[in-house]
């Protein structure tokens, strides 16, 4: 089984209770284990929910962060990271809509997206048109994103739809249908497109917490559903 051992620093009841799904922290470090981003890099967590991921990624990785997301209050999330003893400097955040950015082009260095971009990157063009424009010429995007092992859309499995309906799980994919999306973009090369190991233990970790979100979950996967899902690795470098 893999560790987590800089996730692991994390695993306090009031940082989980930040999770928005399966464990953000250990999903995010095993898609950088080995990456290429340099120490001091400007990285851009798109889809930061409440800056949990945006704090590791400031305090492990040695990143300046701007922490991008639509639907957390940055007050809050301001008030969180200076809890987590880090400065402006360090890590700025941002309400964002991940479809207009409000950067300037060319402004970042990396791009870091975890249990989120499949609400928005399904689209063939996003990357060209909507993503890389704010990333420098031989920058690098990590992305990890819930998806199926096989897609089963045509002939769901019931015990998903304990949890989740139809157009609920049509933002999950298994790896071929990510490559199709990924391959149509001009504008970079694709590193890596794989299933990744973390599953079962970042699912464990959220369907501990009380939100009405996890509870709603468990059932599907109480009744074996985890065994259609797994999360996919991305990655990518701007030309």
């Amino acid at each position: 089984m893999r560790k987590y051992p800089l996730a692991e620093k994390y695993q306090t009841p009031e940082l989980m209770a930040k999770i928005m799904g399966p464990n953000p922290l250990k999903l995010e470090e095993e898609l950088l284990t080995g990456h290429k981003i340099p120490v001091g890099s400007l990285v851009c967590d798109l889809g930061s929910g409440q800056g949990l991921t945006s704090v590791f990624l400031a305090k492990e990785y040695g990143f300046r962060v701007y922490a991008a997301d639509l639907w957390s209050d940055p007050e809050d999330n301001r008030r969180f990271f200076r809890e987590m003893g880090l400065t402006e400097e360090q890590i700025v955040p941002v309400k964002a809509d991940a479809t207009a950015l409000p950067f300037a082009k060319d402004f970042f260095d990396a791009v870091v997206s975890t249990d989120s971009y499949n609400y928005f990157g399904r689209d063939p063009d996003y990357l060209d048109e909507k993503l890389l424009p704010f990333v420098k010429k031989g920058g690098y995007l990590y992305i990890a994103v819930p998806g199926m092992k096989k897609d089963c859309h045509k002939n769901l499995p019931p015990e998903l739809l304990l949890s989740w309906t139809p157009e609920q799980l049509d933002y999950l994919h298994d790896v071929a249908y990510w490559r199709g999306v990924v391959s149509q973009c001009k504008s970079a090369e694709i590193l890596d497109i794989s299933e990744m190991e973390s599953n079962e233990e970042v699912w464990a970790d959220w369907l501990k917490q009380e939100n009405e979100y996890a509870i709603g979950d468990r059932a599907a996967m109480n009744a074996g559903g985890g065994k259609y899902l797994n999360f996919v690795k991305i990655v990518l470098r701007k030309h």
